[in-house]
């Protein structure tokens, strides 16, 4: 019997997610993919087969080729939540963990990323107040992922630079 693949993902809240046929459960490296081999979490054996590198997103449905979906769940990583005095001291931090090119979820009063003890030593010397916490890791997309990544129809993150004829 040959392989099921998936060639196709069904974007969160674009399909109903209770007639998924079995799920996995997936951190954000094991999300970050073009083409390999899972096992779901109900015993479904499939390759994830796309033209190019794809981020999953929590409640993607991946559509099998025998037209059965696995949803993908976002798995529980080992992170570190970063908190300051201020907003003008968050964006120093967020500056810090960009200048090395660390993906970062960014929310409006902290960000988080991947558990890692030099960062976080390094932050604390910056004057962050830390937490370590495990919970899904969906860090910013970046300035240069506009193709790889799927619409899920929300808003891009971005700046809107206006030329006053200066």
């Amino acid at each position: 019997m040959a392989m099921l693949c998936a060639h196709e993902i069904l974007p969160a809240g674009r399909w109903a997610a209770e007639t998924a046929a079995d799920h996995i459960s997936l951190d954000f490296n094991e999300r970050h993919r073009r083409r390999f081999r899972y096992v779901a979490l109900g015993g479904t054996e499939f390759l994830l087969d796309l033209p190019r590198a794809t981020v999953l997103q929590h409640g993607d449905g991946l559509q099998l080729t025998d037209g059965r979906i696995v949803r993908v769940d976002a798995a529980d990583e080992a992170l570190t939540e970063i908190r300051a005095r201020n907003t003008s001291e968050l964006v120093r931090l967020a500056w810090h963990i960009g200048n090395r090119h660390l993906p970062a979820q960014l929310s409006d009063d902290c960000i988080f990323i991947r558990e890692d003890h030099v960062i976080t030593d390094m932050l604390i010397g910056l004057g962050a107040q830390v937490r370590p916490l495990r919970a899904p890791f969906t860090p910013e997309s970046g300035a240069y992922a506009g193709s790889a990544a799927h619409d899920h129809g929300a808003p891009a993150h971005g700046f809107v630079f206006v030329d006053h004829g200066h």
